[in-house]
């Protein structure tokens, strides 16, 4: 199955009830780019794992709160929404809708 084929249906990633807040996982074999999976505020967040200023994987970073800072600059983004906070980065990264019942959390990749 092609990165494509993904494209809106759900992925299964598995029981992530060990994934404390604060803490995050990277999935490198979803996407393009993997994904990484964050628990913010009790809930489950999924952003593809690339800072969108310099190409570095995002799981390597600092989760704080809901946000998630890139390590190599600095850039920080919003979990639940992609969404940039100021420079180094000029644009946001992709979200991606996670959910989590009975002990099986899934991903749709958008």
């Amino acid at each position: 199955m092609t990165d494509d084929d993904h494209a809106g249906h759900g992925i299964e990633l598995g029981d992530l009830s060990d994934l404390a807040d604060g803490q995050l996982r990277c999935f490198e074999d979803i996407g393009p780019d993997g994904i990484v999976v964050c628990r913010a505020g009790g809930d489950l967040y999924a952003l593809t794992d690339n800072c969108s200023h310099a190409d570095t994987p995002l799981s390597e970073g600092r989760l704080r709160g809901f946000g998630i800072t890139c390590p190599l600059h600095g850039a920080s983004f919003d979990v639940r929404d992609g969404s940039h906070s100021g420079p180094p980065a000029w644009e946001g990264v992709p979200c991606h809708r996670v959910t989590e019942a009975d002990g099986v959390a899934v991903v749709v990749l958008t």
